[in-house]
């Protein structure tokens, strides 16, 4: 069964018509249109000699390395962009890029997500200390972010830059809110403000989004969520597990245990074949993104996964290019 998806996509909201029953067809439809639509995939894939005609299921898809989001322009069809979304990247090196044909479709797969995990953002406060994201201006964690403040209509909800203070006092104020409270913040801004301002937030859910990018000495996961725990008598640290090349989200409610979007699935590649595709087990991360319709859906990630079998997983690291071997797919 393939879905047309061109008819599809005309259709609103129609990423809320997946589901685990129906995702491998989405994904096989998706898979024969971008092979026609995306020039880069498309030679891709031919690259790899793979017959597009015999592509039957999930694992026999072929993921389109991460870096090709750096060094190509990654769209399906000719459009111009209603948004590009940039990686922050490290000095000196080129950072991804994310042509986005519709914010729309954008904005469908986060809710989606957000909705899946939390419920609704209409039932929050959300306080995101998000430093460096706010400074670029074209990220798609801030476009996110701004999307849940507008949607909470809550006059506390906002950015926060360098205000610990005002921070502060507003936390401790809403201690008494009947809304949830959310503080969402890159990792070293978290830490920064947690080191400055110790105390009792045990009613707010905590959630890190990842990145010290050269802030502040790495820490391990266990060590950044044990800091903050101590520092704001907490009993869970939240994750978000996102990207610059994705347009859809996993969340960790605690322990770094991520479960995926619905708009999404991930699998583990081996780290000497990349073609040896399992659904358990640890390996280099490979995510399919049904979001990301108009780039390419189907992405080999630089990260390092340990997978289960129910299909969440725990990020284990990065690779470096001394790791990257079969990881690193082949580039064209």
């Amino acid at each position: 069964m393939y879905f047309n998806i061109e008819q599809q996509s005309s259709k609103s909201h129609w990423l809320s018509d997946i589901n685990t029953a129906n995702f491998e067809a989405f994904a096989l439809s998706v898979f024969h249109y971008q092979y026609e639509k995306c020039l880069v995939y498309n030679e891709f894939v031919n690259a790899l000699g793979i017959r597009p005609e015999e592509i039957n299921s999930l694992q026999k898809i072929p993921f389109l390395p991460i870096s090709f989001f750096k060094s190509h322009k990654v769209v399906s069809g000719l459009f111009d962009a209603a948004v590009t979304f940039e990686s922050s990247g490290t000095t000196g090196m080129q950072s991804s890029k994310h042509f986005v044909k519709d914010t729309a479709l954008y904005e469908d797969s986060f809710m989606i997500a957000f909705r899946q995990f939390y419920g609704e953002p209409e039932d929050y406060i959300f306080l995101c200390l998000l430093p460096s994201y706010l400074e670029r201006g074209n990220s798609s964690l801030v476009y996110m972010a701004d999307a849940l403040i507008r949607k909470s209509n809550n006059a506390d909800s906002g950015f926060y830059l360098n205000e610990w203070q005002q921070l502060a006092d507003t936390l401790q104020r809403l201690k008494t809110s009947d809304k949830k409270i959310m503080l969402l913040g890159v990792t070293f801004a978290l830490l920064d403000f947690a080191d400055a301002f110790p105390m009792d937030i045990s009613n707010v859910i905590v959630m890190e989004t990842g990145g010290m990018k050269g802030r502040r000495e790495e820490w391990t996961r266990e060590q950044v969520h044990s800091f903050l725990k101590e520092k704001w008598h907490l009993q869970h640290i939240h994750s978000e597990y996102g990207m610059t090349e994705l347009l859809s989200q996993a969340y960790s409610k605690g322990d770094g245990i991520f479960e995926a979007a619905s708009t999404m699935q991930v699998f583990v590649r081996d780290e000497n074949d990349p073609f040896d595709i399992k659904t358990s087990g640890t390996g280099c991360l490979n995510i399919i993104d049904l979001a990301n319709l108009h780039s390419c859906s189907f992405i080999a990630t630089d990260d390092i996964a340990k997978m289960k079998p129910n299909g969440s997983f725990e990020v284990m690291g990065r690779l470096d290019h001394s790791a990257l071997r079969g990881c690193s797919l082949m580039v064209v």
